[in-house]
């Protein structure tokens, strides 16, 4: 590229130039013509002034000398050749000059300038004045070598000038092209600096932009794995634990047995199809909450599992409830991690209160009956080498995400969570 547009301004300004170039040569070259013919016209004038006009009546020969350059001849009225070196008889510009006009020609590789000498208010003469064209030739060459070295100094800066624009516009395509070349290589920490150039830039920032939500998406991706492990763990306990039971104590109807283990096919599915897409940040249901109606769908599932370990749930539902915009399966997961957290490390009895909080925003909090939390500062921290902390960790990201917060209200004795949703009135 960098080789073609050097080549494309080299040859636009060449192409310029003989545009522009050879009709000046050509204009130089007749203006140097015309300004010799009138320097010899002028000189053929002065010669005329010390021509005697009575001797050149009478016929007499003319004694009149040149200068080596010029030749200088004299013809009387009949156009007879009465001094000087020339022609013996009048030529074509001679003649006009005996009619009584100044003529000038081409004759034989000089330039000829004739002029009519007066006498008692009459022609009786001409004088005929010559010069090589080797002198307009030879003025002419130097003004075009002249010409030639400025078309030459401007194709030089043209090629230098090609060159920096070829490089300034190159460089930051191969910059772009390196990273878009690392984008597809899986480097999503690439970004492009500005150029200068307005449409490169867009380019670029097109390109960050790409680069930052592909990596925020493989990110996602990459951490769905570990997530989908930890929310799928309950469930696929409790649906075990149902199966055990039904091959430990087998039931004569298998039906019944079947039908009971279709829920918690269906809430795994459910589980599975929000994480996917709050991953993926794709097709994720944006409505207002009917908060009431997600907790008692979490206490149709943790009721009975609670009540397995002799523990109790307890809904507490506030009226007139606001129902802010969010994703609903994000504060599904949430409130699903929350509840797991506090039956799987808390104690006693498992409360989920919703309430309006002073600023109009809604709140919904889960907490127990249990110890205090001691590491309350570290609590939301993703600790995946330990095996814990993947559950808050999601939790509060998946809320960050929707502009909500997950916080500890209370670390304990009876440790409280509490989801601050903000309103639009909030």
């Amino acid at each position: 590229m960098k080789r073609r547009i050097i080549i494309s301004i080299i040859g636009v300004t060449v192409v310029a130039l003989l545009v522009l170039g050879i009709p000046l040569a050509l204009a130089v070259a007749r203006l140097d013509e015309s300004q010799e013919v009138l320097r010899l016209e002028r000189e053929a004038n002065e010669a005329r002034r010390s021509v005697s006009t009575s001797a050149l009546v009478r016929g007499d020969p003319i004694d009149i000398r040149d200068d080596g350059k010029t030749r200088l001849v004299v013809y009387d009225g009949e156009g007879r050749r009465v001094g000087g070196t020339g022609p013996l008889h009048a030529d074509v510009t001679v003649k006009s000059a005996l009619n009584g006009d100044s003529a000038d020609a081409r004759v034989n590789g000089r330039i000829v300038v004739a002029v009519p000498i007066n006498g008692d208010e009459k022609v009786v003469g001409a004088l005929r004045a010559s010069r090589s064209v080797d002198v307009v030739t030879d003025r002419t060459r130097t003004a075009w070598l002249i010409m030639v070295a400025i078309a030459l100094g401007a194709v030089i800066v043209a090629a230098l000038l090609a060159w920096w624009q070829a490089r300034r516009l190159t460089r930051p395509i191969d910059e772009l092209v390196d990273t878009a070349r690392r984008l597809g290589g899986g480097d999503f920490s690439v970004q492009t600096g500005t150029s200068g150039i307005d449409e490169l830039d867009q380019l670029g920032a097109a390109l960050n932009t790409t680069a930052d939500r592909l990596g925020n998406l493989v990110s996602r991706e990459r951490a769905f794995s570990t997530d989908a492990s930890h929310q799928l763990r309950t469930p696929i306990a409790g649906l075990r634990v149902k199966v055990e039971s039904a091959l430990l104590a087998p039931q004569p109807d298998a039906r019944a047995t079947l039908e009971a283990l279709l829920p918690p096919i269906d809430r795994l599915e459910t589980t599975v199809e929000d994480l996917l897409r709050l991953a993926r940040d794709a097709e994720v249901d944006r409505s207002p909450l009917d908060a009431a109606a997600l907790v008692h769908e979490a206490e149709a599932h943790w009721h009975g599992l609670l009540a397995s370990s002799g523990r109790q749930l307890r809904i507490v539902v506030e009226g007139d409830l606001p129902e802010p915009v969010i994703a609903q399966p994000a504060v599904r997961q949430i409130l699903e991690v929350l509840i797991a957290n506090a039956e799987r490390h808390g104690e006693g009895a498992v409360t989920v209160a919703v309430r309006t909080s002073p600023t109009g925003a809604l709140v919904i909090e889960v907490g127990d009956e249990g110890r205090t939390v001691l590491d309350a500062r570290r609590i939301f921290e993703r600790r995946t080498g330990s095996g814990h902390g993947v559950g808050l960790a999601l939790a509060r990201a998946l809320a960050e995400a929707e502009d909500a917060r997950l916080v500890l209200e209370r670390p304990g004795p009876g440790p409280t969570f509490a989801l601050v949703i903000p309103t639009e009135d909030s």
